[in-house]
């Protein structure tokens, strides 16, 4: 076949793959996890169900597939944030606090039980895991940061202190939070 009637499919394929996911998307947040089924969805999208059934099988499948790339679009942010700030110290406070405010932002318990579980969520913890390994260990190296705990325990040690954003009321609770975690890794 010819590369534009190639481009073209893989163009026309990628447009029906987002408007699934975010008729899915739409529909969950206004009805509900429970309440939203693949005919909804389908009308929603602009398609027919046939055509639905052939990118996926049921709304669970959707909803991964949405949040795959919803997890791939929060690591990219992530990942501009630290590249933008400056020091070492800079880079590390500003990537726990757009780290916090994502998870004060994630608030749907009933979606991220269906959602937080699978490989893509433990690659993308990795990840996550990682990036602020190497943040706290250029931290630690500029002199700012203890160096009396393993910076990848710390790296846990701020995700799971951050997690709790989400249960937070105001992001003015979510930067004292911040603030604290920062506290802790400061050299006394």
């Amino acid at each position: 076949m010819p590369k534009l009637w190639n481009d073209t499919i893989d163009a026309h394929r990628r447009d029906v793959q987002e408007a699934i996911l975010e008729a899915t998307a739409a529909l969950v947040s206004a009805k509900g996890l429970q309440a939203v089924t693949m005919s909804q969805i389908a009308e929603e999208a602009g398609i027919g169900r046939a055509t639905l059934y052939k990118y996926y099988s049921d709304v669970e499948s959707i909803l991964v597939a949405w949040h795959k790339r919803h997890i791939s679009a929060h690591l990219e942010h992530l990942a501009q944030v630290r590249d933008q700030a400056g020091d070492a110290d800079e880079r590390l406070a500003s990537v726990l606090e757009a780290f916090a405010l994502i998870s004060f932002e994630r608030r749907d318990t009933n979606l991220a039980a269906v959602l937080h579980r699978g490989e893509h969520v433990a690659h993308a913890e990795r990840h996550l895991s990682e990036m602020i390994r190497e943040l706290l260990d250029e931290a630690a190296k500029a002199g700012g940061i203890r160096r009396d705990v393993a910076a990848g325990e710390l790296a846990a040690y701020c995700l799971h202190a951050l997690a709790a954003a989400s249960s937070l009321s105001s992001k003015a609770a979510v930067r004292r939070l911040v603030g604290v975690t920062l506290a802790g890794l400061k050299i006394r």
